[in-house]
């Protein structure tokens, strides 16, 4: 498995990161309950993904109620002895308690929540910690300040961001170079062959500074896993049949479109559906690593394929047409004054 670069930076990432949100049995008052694996099961998937050439773990300490799936992930490295064989990631910034500081991204609440995912981590260290969405009730001076602390102190090694605009990860990066912090060296945002929004301003913006994208939900929700099929019901155990409002906003006829151009090239390529919607993304010159789940060793086993699946310019030509995004004003309106002067 080739390594890529992480962003700008000089650590080496696999271009596919395992995404750990559906680790461990979560109860009924999380979101992941019902669509989880099981903590024997997700041991099993990580030990198979190290041994693919998997070195890159993406988690959050809002996955699972009270940090389940950190917790999950910090057993499995101290029990395997494996953490310097791992990129650990993870994120802060949603609610982890009932207190006014217990969610955000102030100075207060940061050096609270890295605390706390390091013990459930049984780790020194976060190699890359991410703001989980942007706080707009705090100034990113004092954010940033924050995690270049922490980078100072040696309990993080880089900082990236998620679920940014475009403007604010802009400004991010100004504030940093401004005052000579530690800045942003990727940004983990939904992209995918459904979702393509990026392409308006975040991914010149990325390209332009050198942050790397790990695009999470690539398989959106896993409508692009193959399972599903025009004018059909979810089928029972998947998890757009708990999720049955989601299926029911993805029940367009662009989507359905751009699936049936999917599974035409997957047929092409000898690929499966859920290896063409990621393959695509690793052709994408902005993504460093997509970040995918994996509820069993087999779903892990069929993802990981993609990392060595090759598309034709004619067979990526094919996907971008079926899932073109319109840009709008006045992005399209530059292009065409662009291309006519």
């Amino acid at each position: 498995m080739h390594h890529r670069n992480l962003g700008n930076s000089g650590v080496k990432v696999s271009p596919l990161c395992l995404g750990a949100m559906t680790f461990g049995e979560a109860d009924e008052q999380s979101f992941m309950h019902g669509v989880g694996a099981t903590e024997s099961t997700s041991l099993a998937i990580m030990d198979r993904a190290l041994e693919a050439g998997i070195n890159f773990i993406d988690t959050a300490d809002v996955y699972g109620q009270d940090g389940l799936s950190e917790r999950v992930l910090g057993r499995w490295l101290k029990d395997r002895g494996v953490r310097d064989q791992i990129v650990l990631a993870t994120k802060f910034r949603f609610r982890m308690g009932d207190g006014a500081n217990d969610a955000g991204a102030s100075r207060y609440h940061i050096v609270r929540a890295v605390e706390a995912s390091l013990r459930r981590l049984n780790t020194e260290r976060i190699d890359l910690y991410q703001i989980h969405m942007q706080d707009t009730a705090t100034p990113i001076e004092e954010t940033l300040r924050a995690l270049d602390s922490l980078i100072a102190q040696g309990k993080v090694a880089y900082i990236g961001a998620s679920n940014y605009l475009a403007y604010r990860l802009s400004d991010a990066i100004w504030t940093s170079r401004l005052h000579g912090l530690e800045r942003f060296v990727t940004l983990q945002a939904q992209y995918s062959l459904l979702v393509r929004d990026l392409e308006r301003e975040h991914i010149p913006l990325l390209k332009h500074q050198g942050l790397g994208l790990l695009p999470w939900s690539p398989l959106a929700g896993g409508f692009l896993s193959g399972k599903y099929r025009r004018s059909q019901t979810a089928p029972p155990g998947s998890r757009l049949e708990k999720w049955q409002a989601r299926y029911e906003a993805l029940d367009q006829e662009r989507n359905w479109s751009i699936l049936e151009a999917v599974q035409s090239v997957a047929e092409q390529a000898g690929l499966t559906v859920a290896q063409t919607a990621l393959a695509w993304l690793l052709h994408q010159s902005a993504v460093t690593s997509v970040i995918f789940g994996a509820r069993s060793v087999e779903q892990l086993d069929e993802n990981l394929r993609a990392a060595d699946a090759f598309l034709s310019g004619e067979q990526l030509a094919t996907l971008d047409n079926a899932a073109k995004l319109e840009l709008g004003y006045p992005y399209e309106f530059i292009r065409n004054v662009q291309s006519a002067w």
